[in-house]
């Protein structure tokens, strides 16, 4: 018989990878490894994520097994052409990107900058691709001299505008990149349009908790809206709600901190709602895996871990709690400071789940299709739900 659940708790560990995906070379990422950078510190410790089957899942060598896995585990490969948040995410709420999102590697074109100048009365600065904490050490400066917007871009599909505080208060910038995303669309249509407030002074700028991205509009019937159609709660913590432009979520609150999003977490489990909550964790990718810094992430991963030891003893019957990432951002690869092409994990638990190694999978839109499952909603998506999970041996 088919368990039934009531809530659904979906944790995105953002660019949280395991090991090069099958077509890592492709995308110019061989040999990159999310996770096994962090072992490499010395300072990983996970005993809650290994007694979910961590290091039991498929190609995860250098953490150790556990004999008796607690949870159902997975290493799942992308099909969508890209490898960034929005079609990471995209995915796993159960839609294959099948075209990849644009890029501007060479930055935007004039033509471009000249509707944005004339859309929102800002002349620009920089339009290059850049660290996000170097352009605005690089440009700060004549950027609050002249009040012209820092506009510059990555290896994702992602257009961001940087202001400081002082100049351009925050909820302007926000009004500056809702201008934005209704230009940047057809050729120019790139995944997100970001805001990215900083404050501070001269040789001390750092980026405040403002940031807000401003998705394209998902396809029709992702799993957001397929929960509410069913009119069950879809909870959106962290940037879940921007990644699908706040297209139907019954409560959304972004978050400070990876900290913040748990806490809020863990309160909805003493909450009475019915249906999904959706967090994603940006630390691990903003903070740590952008910023080189190995250290950060393995000890961010260790509270994370940390957490998952309250977490789950107070998780109520009919709760099912499932762990994956939206792609890998490997803090020590070379070749480059953007995400990493690399499988992800997932990790399954709750009453009724039976704690199985499930392979290797391709697709993350099993995920979505699972979760959809488990609550009784209806999902047509490119993936199939994992229903050995909940099937008695």
């Amino acid at each position: 018989m088919k368990m039934t659940y009531q809530r659904v708790f979906l944790v995105v560990l953002d660019s949280f990878g395991i090991g090069e995906a099958a077509d890592a070379e492709a995308f110019g990422d061989t040999g990159a490894n999310t996770l096994r950078s962090l072992i490499q510190t010395g300072r990983l410790h996970v005993p809650h994520l290994r007694s979910l089957g961590l290091g039991n899942i498929d190609g995860v060598h250098e953490l150790p097994a556990v004999s008796a896995p607690l949870g159902a585990h997975a290493r799942l490969g992308e099909r969508s052409a890209g490898k960034d948040t929005t079609v990471g995410h995209w995915e796993l709420a159960g839609h294959i990107s099948k075209q990849p999102m644009p890029v501007f590697p060479c930055g935007f074109p004039d033509e471009l900058i000249e509707a944005f100048r004339s859309a929102t009365g800002y002349d620009v600065l920089c339009n290059r691709p850049y660290s996000g904490t170097r352009v605005i050490a690089d440009y700060g400066d004549e950027h609050r001299k002249t009040g012209k917007l820092i506009v510059y871009t990555s290896a994702d599909s992602v257009f961001q505008i940087a202001a400081h505080e002082d100049i351009l208060p925050r909820d302007e910038l926000y009004s500056v990149c809702r201008a934005a995303r209704k230009l940047l669309v057809g050729q120019y249509g790139v995944g997100r349009v970001i805001a990215r407030p900083f404050a501070g002074r001269s040789g001390a700028y750092y980026r405040t908790d403002g940031r807000q991205d401003f998705s394209l509009v998902p396809p029709h019937g992702l799993l957001p809206e397929a929960v509410c159609e069913c009119g069950l709660d879809c909870i959106s913590i962290g940037k879940i709600s921007d990644i699908f432009a706040d297209v139907r979520f019954t409560e959304a609150t972004h978050t400070e901190s990876n900290a913040h999003g748990l806490a809020l977490t863990a309160a909805y489990l003493d909450r009475s709602f019915r249906g999904l909550c959706f967090v994603n964790l940006v630390d691990f990718d903003s903070a740590y895996g952008h910023r080189r810094d190995p250290l950060g992430y393995a000890q961010a991963l260790n509270e994370f871990d940390a957490w998952l030891g309250t977490f789950l003893p107070r998780m109520r019957e009919h709760d099912l709690f499932m762990i994956t990432a939206d792609h890998g951002c490997d803090p020590t690869f070379t070749k480059t400071t953007d995400h990493t092409r690399e499988y992800v994990p997932l990790l399954v638990a709750g009453h009724g789940v039976r704690p199985l190694s499930l392979g290797t999978l391709q697709g993350f839109s099993c995920v979505g299709a699972t979760a959809a499952y488990a609550l009784g909603v209806p999902l047509s998506c490119d993936g199939r739900p994992l229903t050995a999970l909940f099937e008695k041996e």
